[in-house]
């Protein structure tokens, strides 16, 4: 067996072991893999750097990591990672405004009602970047299984631990998605820290709705469009992806808990410097 097939096998077999698995695809913004086949949307480009990155690492698996198998797995293209140097960092350290050349912005996506992950998620974002603090995250929580629509008690304590990181300054602003104007006015006079923005899907609504303009303009929320599905990657989806490039048999006892994606926006330029998804999924014994 050649070097490379070995090394193949040695990943599998961490795979296989590990109860946990932390992936980040680095900057995908320069996957010429990627542009070649041109994702017709969000969940489908995530499955596709999901694929690519596994069976990427799993290639250059260490010999030394297969002595001691993590618990955890951490799944990173070392040489795919764009983080910023300390004087790009110098430019942005103060806080999000015009002046700045680049916007850390984040949106993160729930898959699980426990809120600890949110911290976890952040921490990782930053590490990955090797910045200290996101200038913005807005979050995406887990779809209600009981098909009832989203409440004020449901985003509580979400928005408390996005409270408690804007407090220990590891985020700049936080913004919420979906929302009607009912559930964002609810949200603003609850909340300690107030939403700075709030994602509206064009694909349900193709015109801002007046009552929700109106409100957001008087408490100067920003509101912008976005094209994400409720669930960016579902379960079998993501269970496809390593079934794809682990060829792992127990690829249905994975299940994601969050996706975050990030983005690095030349603000001197309009353009995107680096984008990212970071995903965090746990292995359940049946």
């Amino acid at each position: 067996m050649s070097g490379c097939g070995m090394q193949m096998e040695g990943g599998k077999q961490l795979f296989a072991q590990a109860s946990a698995v932390s992936i980040h695809t680095g900057n995908i913004v320069n996957w010429s893999r990627l542009k070649k086949k041109c994702p017709t949307s969000p969940s489908e480009e995530l499955q596709d750097c999901i694929r690519e990155t596994l069976e990427k690492w799993c290639s250059q698996v260490s010999p030394e990591l297969l002595k001691e198998p993590p618990a955890t797995l951490e799944c990173t293209i070392t040489q795919d990672v764009d983080s910023i140097s300390p004087e790009e960092r110098e430019e942005v350290k103060v806080s999000v405004s015009l002046s700045q050349y680049f916007l850390y912005a984040a949106k993160l996506f729930l898959s699980d009602p426990d809120s600890s992950g949110i911290k976890d998620a952040v921490k990782k974002a930053c590490s990955a970047l090797a910045v200290s603090q996101l200038d913005s995250v807005i979050i995406a929580p887990p779809p209600l299984e009981d098909g009832t629509s989203l409440s004020l008690s449901h985003l509580q304590p979400y928005w408390e631990e996005l409270e408690t990181l804007v407090q220990s300054q590891s985020i700049v602003a936080i913004g919420t998605s979906d929302l009607d104007k009912v559930l964002l006015e609810q949200l603003y006079q609850w909340a300690q820290v107030k939403p700075s923005s709030n994602q509206v899907n064009l694909a349900s609504c193709c015109v801002m709705p007046p009552e929700l303009t109106a409100f957001a303009k008087e408490y100067d929320i920003q509101l912008l469009t976005h094209s994400d599905p409720k669930e960016l990657i579902p379960m079998l989806s993501f269970q496809e992806a390593v079934i794809a490039s682990i060829q792992d048999n127990l690829a249905y006892e994975w299940i994601t808990k969050w996706v975050l994606r990030y983005s690095v926006i030349v603000k001197s330029r309009g353009i995107i410097k680096s984008k990212g998804y970071l995903v965090y999924a746990k292995r359940i014994r049946y």
